[in-house]
């Protein structure tokens, strides 16, 4: 990189970024709570496409991680709708969260840091936190894309659709909330954290 000086990437305000990522998932539940499974996937693929829009006009950028969502989320959707079979759509977090895991650990065998363009300078740790990061956030990736499974095989839809709105988001909010004192000891001091850009 040059010595320039280059100006700050633009980031969404915290109460947005949150809007937008649980926005979708509260109309897919509110729209199947009164119609059903399938118009409430049209809504949610509805509700991603519109998260991005906003993410453009925002930032004049789509995140890596908001685009895939949404990708996968408009696949199965689509086939769900086309095929007006309900299973495809509860595959999808099992596709989504395998496809989240493998990527990181296939960033470890190839020495990427996908997980640096994951979290889009949110975080400036050492390349050992990192890695240790990667690995967690990979297995954890796995180990939900087998909770969803689990429970779309062996409960009803309606319980599978409360799990998704209301189970998914805590996990996750928890597991990285845990990863605090790992980040904590791998923390650069005095460093600007790196953005994509830089890779």
């Amino acid at each position: 990189m040059s010595n320039e000086s280059v100006a700050p990437r633009k980031a969404l305000q915290p109460w947005l970024k949150f809007t937008l990522e649980l926005g979708p998932l509260a109309l897919f539940f509110a729209v199947y709570s009164r119609l059903g499974i399938f118009a409430a996937t049209g809504v949610l693929m509805a509700g991603v496409v519109a998260t991005l829009v906003v993410s453009w006009l925002m930032l004049r950028r789509i995140p890596i991680m908001p685009l895939v969502t949404a990708a996968i989320v408009v696949i199965f959707g689509s086939l769900t709708l086309l095929l007006h079979d309900e299973t495809l759509i509860k595959v999808k977090p099992t596709a989504l969260y395998i496809l989240f895991g493998g990527a990181l650990i296939a960033g470890l065998a190839l020495k990427k840091p996908l997980l640096k363009i994951m979290f889009d300078g949110a975080l400036n740790v050492d390349e050992e936190g990192w890695r240790r990061l990667t690995w967690r956030w990979a297995f954890f990736f796995l180990a939900l894309a087998a909770l969803n499974e689990l429970i779309w095989r062996t409960q009803t839809t309606d319980i599978w659709v409360k799990f998704k709105t209301f189970g998914f988001l805590p996990l996750t909010l928890v597991f990285a909330l845990a990863q605090a004192p790992l980040i904590m000891r791998h923390e650069l001091k005095g460093e600007s954290a790196p953005t994509t850009e830089d890779f």
